[in-house]
């Protein structure tokens, strides 16, 4: 069973992914909600997104209440980390950027979604050893 503060954790993400869908259903491109807030989109790719996080909130909000769900959020949540960074280090992120644009901000809001990994990964093991 997942602590309260598991739960909690699971939840919060919940939100962050929910205010995604939002952001990127209606082209709200701030960064936080959007990685690559500041590159060239088609406003059809945000849609698809949006309907392709609600997978996130769905899987989640099932990880807050399900003990036997959480490591499946956490391995999906390390491919999205892995994905990002792949991306970050892509010839094809380098060719959209303007001359002297830096990856920094991308890589920022890559490592924060890894330092909420992270804090999973500590808690998921923590609930395993007090159960």
């Amino acid at each position: 069973m997942n602590s309260k503060l598991t739960k909690y954790a699971f939840l919060s993400g919940v939100a962050y992914f929910f205010c995604m869908a939002i952001a990127h259903y209606f082209s709200i491109k701030v960064p936080v909600l959007f990685v690559y807030y500041d590159t060239p989109f088609y406003a059809y790719q945000d849609k698809i997104i949006s309907f392709a996080v609600c997978a996130y909130i769905a899987l989640f909000y099932s990880a807050s209440q399900h003990r036997s769900v959480a490591l499946n959020a956490i391995i999906v949540l390390a491919i999205t980390v892995l994905g990002l960074s792949s991306v970050n280090m892509s010839n094809t992120l380098t060719m959209v950027l303007r001359e002297g644009q830096s990856t920094t901000p991308y890589w920022l809001q890559t490592g924060a979604i890894f330092s909420y990994l992270l804090v999973l990964v500590v808690l998921y093991i923590k609930d395993g050893k007090n159960s």
